[in-house]
């Protein structure tokens, strides 16, 4: 994947952060920008937002943003440019294709089966209710 003449400043608004759940709120950040970056929402050479901006945006603490940033360099996912902070490494094609992206979703579909098991709920209902909530309603 080329890096873009015209690379785009994202904004904080990239991420979400869901409280109160065992995932740690590092982790959550660097699993979004993987499923952003598969789902092509980020391409090579975009501009991070900075740590303060995202730190200030989700009402995280800044070392929290500076880890998940410094995690995401260390896979590759990232690059610092000096002086101008972060942004999106060229990535090759290979992490856009349907197999890939749904092994994203896995982990957390996983989650939901063993609460749904635990609700004693039947397969039908929950992939209407995530159909549901898929379509928007």
């Amino acid at each position: 994947m080329t890096v873009p003449d015209n690379p785009r400043q994202l904004s904080a608004e990239i991420f979400r952060v869901v409280t109160g759940t065992s995932e740690p709120i590092y982790r959550q950040l660097i699993e979004q920008l993987r499923r952003l970056l598969a789902g092509g929402q980020v391409l090579a050479g975009d501009a991070m937002p900075s740590v303060r901006e995202v730190a200030s945006e989700l009402g995280v603490n800044p070392m929290t943003v500076s880890k998940a940033y410094s995690m995401l360099e260390a896979e590759g996912l990232l690059v610092r440019r000096r002086g101008l902070g972060m942004e999106v490494a060229a990535q090759s094609d290979g992490n856009s294709d349907l197999e890939s992206r749904l092994e994203l979703l896995r982990p957390g579909l996983e989650r939901i089966a063993v609460e749904a098991s635990q609700l004693e709920l039947e397969p039908k209902a929950v992939i209407a209710l995530l159909t549901s909530i898929l379509k928007g309603k």
